[in-house]
């Protein structure tokens, strides 16, 4: 299977950073990859069969859509694997590191769009989760 790759390291303790991961109201803040987006409304059922729904909207009201995909493997504070709502494969990856938090992601390109895009969009989303979760309180 081949995947695209991307991963930060967040200055976090690895619960924090599960937290702001899989929770919904957290995902809301952090799960858009520019100021023009946002994501308005999300759900997380964290179990395997659970689903997640993370509404990814336009600011300006011109598209949204649902990005969603059901659990197939979790352990806790390690790892989660996900079959997305297109049928390709999502994979998450957390460890502790000197720095705090290294947080790994490995995704099934999609076909539409070429894979330095969607590289670059989901490292932007990934940049926003980084953000947002080292200014949250320990």
């Amino acid at each position: 299977m081949h995947c695209i790759s991307i991963e930060t390291h967040v200055q976090a303790s690895l619960q924090t950073v599960w937290s702001a991961w899989t929770k919904a109201e957290h995902v809301q803040k952090w799960n858009f990859a520019s100021p023009e987006w946002h994501c308005p409304s999300a759900t997380n059922d964290l179990r395997i069969d659970g689903e997640f729904h993370y509404c990814m909207a336009a600011k300006d009201g011109s598209i949204e859509f649902d990005f969603w995909g059901k659990y197939q493997q979790i352990i806790l504070e390690k790892q989660i694997d996900i079959v997305l709502g297109d049928g390709r494969h999502m994979f998450v990856y957390f460890e502790n590191s000197p720095n705090g938090t290294l947080v790994r992601e490995a995704f099934e390109p999609e076909k539409e769009n070429p894979e330095e895009m969607q590289q670059m969009g989901w490292q932007m989303i990934l940049t926003n989760f980084k953000n947002y979760t080292e200014g949250l309180a320990e």
